[in-house]
Order: C-alpha cells, then sequence, then structure tokens
C-alpha cells in the first residue's frame, strides 16, 4: 500500500506503533491552518466591513496596475536553462523581477533584463531568444538574450509558471498554474491558440523530442484527500490536437510535483515530487514514517507511470527534491534536493537495467539485492520500490553530494555535458558543478543580495528541512508558498484516526484560533507546536521568530477568476447571493477576513471525528485551498454547496438554481 511507511533494513513496524502510540500522549500538534497578511492592507485592497464581500470591483480599486513587488530587492534564481550553443544561461529571478543571460565561461552576468510580476519558468525559443513566464503579470515575455530587450509579450492568464517550446510547430506551452489548464502560443501570431484542462494547479512543462506530447507536471492533487490513494497527476497533452489525453496519477500522498525532464529518446518523463504517507498518525517522523522523497518515470510509449524510486536513505531524508538534469545519453540524471541542499546523481541506465528485470543483481549484497530481485522474477513488482528506502542507495544507484547552496531548485546540463548549472534561490546566485563528482567549479553572483530581514530568514528557516529530525520535510512540505499540500493529516493534537486537510497559513495571524478544532490559540503557537510535534526538533528562538515573522508577512495573491481586476458579471451575482441573509453565507464569513473566527457545525462530522463543530476558514485565496471542508471530503466548491449541503447547515443553498450556484461559486473563486 501507498500510505505503508517504507521498509527499512526490517520493517520494525511493532516496534514503531508502540513508540508512536506513546510519543502521541505527548502531541497535541502542529503547524495550523490558514494564514496570514494584514488586516490594513486588505482593507486598502478593496475588502469591505462586516455586511459586505469585496468591493464591486472585486479587488483593489487599482489592480489593473497593480505588480508584484517584494519589500527588499532580494535575487532570488528560480529556473535556468542553457541555450543550444551551451555558452550562454538565461536565469529568472522570482523576487527580483529579473532575467539574467549569464555567460558560462566568464563567469558573469552579461544582460540584467528588468520583467513584470514574477518571472519563474524559462525556455529557450531559438534565434537567440528566451521566453520567461511572468507569474501574476498575466503574461510570458519573449527577450532578446543578446540585446536584452523585451520583443513581445504574450497573454496567458493570470498565474503563468512552467514554460517550453516547441519549435518545430511554432507552440510555445505555459503552465496557467491559476486556472488548472495548459496555454497553447502561436508563435507566428503572438495569440493563444488553444487551452486544454489538466490536472491541479500545472507546475512545470516538458516537450517531446518529435513534439508530440507536451509533459505536465501538477502540483498538488486533484481528487477528495479522504482517498488514500488521491495523488497529483502528469498530464500527457496531444500537442497536434491540444486535447489532454490522460492524467496518469502518481503514488497515493503524492504532491508538491516540480520539474518535468523527457529522455533524449522521448521514451521516458522524470517527475521529481514528495510522497506523504497519509493514513499514519504524525508520532514520529523517523524513517519516513510521515513523508518520503521520490523522482517518478512515465513510460510515454505506454503512457503509464512506470516506477517510482525514493531519494531517501534509511537514516536521512531528501525533503523537497526540485529540479531534474538528464544526460543526452541517457546513463545519468541529477535531482536538486532543495530542502537539504544538497545534489542527487542517479545511474539512471543501471536503474532502467534493474527495472527491466535485466540488470545483475550478484553484487549488491543481501538487503540491496532482495527488492530488485522481487523485480527480475516478476517486472511487475516495481511498484514495490514506493516502499523500499534505500533501494537506490544500497544498489549503488544514487549518491548525494551537500552544496554551498540555500534551497537550489532549478537545475540544467550544458548541452556537451561538461557542466551543470543550479539556482541557489536565497543565496541569489547560480552554481556551476561538474557533473561527474557533482563538485563546484565557479560560483555566479547575480548581483548585491541585501542580508535578510526576519521575513526573509523565516522564509528560509521555513523552507529548510535541516531543522526537521533526519530531514524528511520541511513546513513548504505540507504548505508550499505557505498555503497547502491538499493532502489529509493525521495530526495528533486531535487523537488519532481522525485526519484533517491541511490548511492554507494565509491570514492565519489574524484569525485565531487555530487548527480544524480550534486547538491553538494562535499562530504563533502553532508553529511551534509544527516545529515540536511534526518535525520533531527544538528550533533556535530567533529562527522561531523569523518563520513566525514569515507566516504573519503572507499576503492575498489576486485571484485569477477576476477580470482586469474586477469581479465578472457573474462574480457580481455571485456577490449579491453571498450577502443575501436568506443564504447566509457572509454571517460566517463576513468581510474583510472572510471569516467570523468561531467554530460552526455544517453537518460534515463523521465517525471519527470527536466533534461536528470546525474553526471557520477564511474564503480569501479558495481558488488556490482546494478539496475543501475540515477533511478535503469536497473537490469542489459546487460540491460544497450542493452535495455536501443537502440539509442547509452550511448556508441555505438548496433553493439556488444551478446558474446561481455558479454565480456564487465563481465570486468564491475570485476572493
Amino acid at each position: 500500500m501507498s500510505g505503508m511507511p517504507p521498509v527499512g533494513e526490517k520493517s520494525g513496524i511493532a516496534r514503531v506503533l508502540v513508540f508512536g502510540f506513546a510519543a502521541s500522549l505527548l502531541a497535541w500538534v502542529l503547524l495550523g491552518p490558514a494564514v496570514s497578511g494584514t488586516l490594513a492592507r486588505m482593507s486598502g485592497r478593496g475588502m469591505r466591513g462586516p455586511n459586505r464581500g469585496m468591493s464591486r470591483m472585486g479587488g483593489p480599486p487599482d489592480a489593473a496596475e497593480r505588480v508584484w513587488e517584494p519589500k527588499r530587492s532580494y535575487r532570488s534564481p528560480f529556473d535556468l536553462a542553457f541555450a543550444p550553443e551551451g555558452a550562454t544561461l538565461a536565469v529568472s529571478d522570482r523576487t527580483g523581477r529579473r532575467m539574467y543571460v549569464l555567460d558560462v565561461q566568464a563567469g558573469q552576468v552579461t544582460r540584467d533584463v528588468e520583467l513584470r510580476g514574477q518571472p519563474m519558468g524559462v525556455a529557450w525559443e531559438g534565434d537567440g531568444k528566451v521566453v520567461v513566464s511572468e507569474y501574476d503579470a498575466g503574461t510570458v515575455a519573449e527577450v532578446d538574450a543578446k540585446t536584452g530587450d523585451v520583443l513581445r509579450r504574450f497573454s496567458v492568464g493570470r498565474k503563468p509558471v512552467g514554460v517550453a517550446v516547441a519549435p518545430g510547430k511554432g507552440l510555445v506551452v505555459v503552465c496557467d498554474y491559476g486556472l488548472h489548464a495548459v496555454v497553447f502560443v502561436d508563435l507566428k501570431t503572438g495569440r493563444e491558440r488553444s487551452r486544454s484542462p489538466c490536472g491541479r494547479h500545472p507546475y512545470f512543462v516538458a516537450v517531446t523530442p518529435d513534439e508530440t506530447l507536451a509533459v505536465v507536471g501538477n502540483l498538488v492533487p486533484m481528487g477528495p484527500a479522504t482517498d488514500p490513494a488521491s495523488s497529483a497527476v502528469v498530464s500527457l497533452i496531444d500537442l497536434d490536437t491540444g486535447n489532454n489525453v490522460k492524467n496518469i496519477p502518481l503514488p497515493g500522498g503524492s504532491t508538491n510535483v516540480r520539474q518535468v525532464r523527457v529522455s533524449a529518446d522521448g521514451r521516458w518523463a522524470y517527475v521529481a515530487h514528495t510522497q506523504g504517507r497519509t493514513i499514519l498518525p504524525t508520532t514520529q517522523v523517523e524513517r519516513a514514517w510521515i513523508n518520503t522523497n521520490a523522482l517518478s518515470i512515465i513510460d510515454l510509449t505506454g503512457k503509464e507511470l512506470y516506477a517510482t524510486v525514493l531519494l531517501d536513505t534509511i537514516h536521512e531524508g531528501a525533503a523537497d527534491p526540485w529540479g531534474i538534469a538528464l544526460a543526452s545519453d541517457g546513463k545519468t540524471a541529477w535531482v536538486s534536493i532543495a530542502g537539504v541542499q544538497q545534489i542527487a546523481k542517479i545511474e539512471l541506465a543501471r536503474l532502467h537495467e534493474l527495472l527491466a528485470g535485466r540488470g545483475d543483481i550478484r553484487s549488491l549484497g543481501l538487503y540491496g539485492a532482495s527488492v530488485w530481485q522481487s523485480i527480475k522474477d516478476n517486472p511487475s513488482k516495481r511498484g514495490e520500490l514506493t516502499n523500499r528506502l534505500s533501494a537506490l542507495y544500497a544498489a549503488g544507484l544514487l549518491s548525494r553530494v551537500s552544496l554551498p547552496a540555500q534551497c537550489p531548485r532549478g537545475i540544467a546540463l550544458s548541452p556537451d555535458g561538461n557542466q551543470l548549472a543550479v539556482a541557489s534561490y536565497y543565496s541569489g546566485e547560480v552554481l556551476l558543478l561538474d557533473p561527474g563528482s557533482c563538485r563546484v567549479t565557479k560560483t555566479i553572483s547575480l548581483g548585491s543580495q541585501p542580508g535578510p530581514d526576519a521575513v526573509r530568514q523565516g522564509e528560509f528557516v521555513f523552507h529548510d528541512a535541516r531543522h526537521c529530525f533526519q530531514h524528511w520535510l520541511s513546513c513548504s512540505t505540507c504548505h508550499p508558498d505557505g498555503r497547502a499540500d491538499g493532502m489529509n493529516w493525521d495530526l495528533v493534537n486531535d487523537g488519532i484516526g481522525n485526519p484533517k486537510n491541511a490548511r492554507s497559513l494565509l491570514l492565519s495571524s489574524r484569525t485565531p484560533p487555530l487548527m480544524s478544532l480550534g486547538i491553538r490559540e494562535n499562530m504563533e503557537e502553532a508553529v511551534e507546536k509544527g516545529f515540536q510535534f511534526v518535525q520533531f526538533r527544538e528550533i533556535d528562538p530567533d529562527d522561531l521568530d523569523a518563520v513566525r515573522a514569515y507566516v504573519a508577512a503572507l499576503e492575498p495573491e489576486e485571484s485569477p477568476w477576476l477580470v482586469v481586476g474586477r469581479l465578472s458579471k457573474k462574480a457580481l451575482k455571485g456577490q449579491d447571493i453571498f450577502e443575501d441573509a436568506k443564504v447566509g453565507c457572509a454571517r460566517c464569513h463576513p468581510a474583510p477576513l472572510f471569516t467570523s473566527l468561531q467554530t460552526r457545525d455544517v453537518g460534515t462530522q463523521h465517525e471519527f471525528d470527536r466533534t461536528g463543530r470546525f474553526d471557520t476558514p477564511t474564503c480569501v485565496e479558495l481558488w488556490r485551498t482546494g478539496p475543501y471542508l475540515h477533511d478535503g471530503s469536497a473537490v469542489t466548491l459546487r460540491e460544497v454547496l450542493t452535495t455536501m449541503n443537502r440539509d442547509d447547515k452550511h448556508g441555505r443553498t438548496s433553493h439556488l438554481s444551478p446558474e446561481e450556484i455558479d454565480a456564487l461559486v465563481e465570486y468564491l473563486l475570485s476572493l
């Protein structure tokens, strides 16, 4: 079962359970729900008093002109890509709002290009041109790498992240994170040609060498969190028709899907992600009891999941894998492990031999050979690898090297295979590595970097899994970007056996008490207990205060459902329904926080819940907090208002027409 603990040298399940239940007596737990921003800033963004929702414009009056700005000009390299000739590197800077062009041999920045929004995904178009997504600006910029000029901007939806180019088809393929779609832009006209639905929050995309498929990694699960098999999916999109051919589920509990790469022969796709062990209570963290970290292989010929292997070892997690680079000969893969500041090197050709049941296992030793012998006897048993810690390491297929980096994210291999480039997000640097030894040969600064204030330091600690016992997870594992991973977790702060859905941390400093049952008095307590009872570490007081500062500084993003910063006509109708006393939504979700800060019984209690009264969450950013309800049982807001509300305890909605429900949903998604 995907939810069972991975097997180490021995399973030790009985020992673990005894320890776990003893530990549970101590643990009233965790890193709570909801999250933070400032009430004053929200009021300034058009959110009004108790009897109204957002302003009739649906957001800040100047939303069309507003651009995202960090408080300090930190440099944070997010993604990078080598030019086809290999001498030049393009690097996006998410917080500095820039893209850099680097001369790799000279080790210096040759072009510093100011962009809009938050620059994220990067890809080379050809003829010295680069495309880079501008998250929250709604555009992809086409940049001349030689001159640094922005040649064009393509409108693609408010939240673009990953980008890829299919030059033979004249297409730019863009992940529309906010609206769960892939957008196809015609390079000749610069206009959107079509779009295709995919999984929940598409993040990165890769195009097969023959340009038949786009392979899309979707960040979080798309199903109900009550299903143990719920997982993020990899979407395959036909580039000729623009249709979604298939959503391929990863193993149950898989989330935080980041980089996607396709092999040079087009046979395989690889994705990096985490895999939560969500059917188990969080009574301990050692030996991957709560979380593992994985590389999944997709068979593009059969259009199915081929295998999932763990990047962890028995005593050390590989928290939050992010970027992937592949050798053109198919022999080696490299994975940046953002949470532990490492690079993993995988003997990929040998791995595929063993996965096919053809490898020589005589030299692997007793433990190293066991699972591989099972696969050799019956290749369909590859699925066992998702529960086998150290299968790669014991077979001599995995080595991990620590880097002088701070949260390494994007990673790319030069076309000649001689240099590996890694984006060190919080230090504002690009590291060049020898691909064989994974040792740093050169460090390229992207410019001056101010010392971190409390918020920046807290953000780094939030993403640094070295604060966790054995490095299995970070705060961001369950709360990517301070939001939620879409999973249910059985936190022992309210007993065992009643999992609750992870909640966004947005506005948590303003919406006490926290957790689904209101167990934590405030955000400050919830953060401390999260380190103690989920990461099983006592954190340095200064780092603890810094994380609290980061969580308190989180601000709502403008919804991708707004139209040039305003509510659509349908959403305006939905706002009237929301504020109608006969419906009653605003009674429990009054502006500006869209929560009454009270617990309510809305008819969602299940067999193992201690009570039917749950904390009323904020409605702000509902567009990115699914699945919904305290147990994640509602995949969509429509389900919340209809099938999950038959007794009208969660607002009186049974009398609303389908059109009125649609309008109400669109308003809620616009908050």
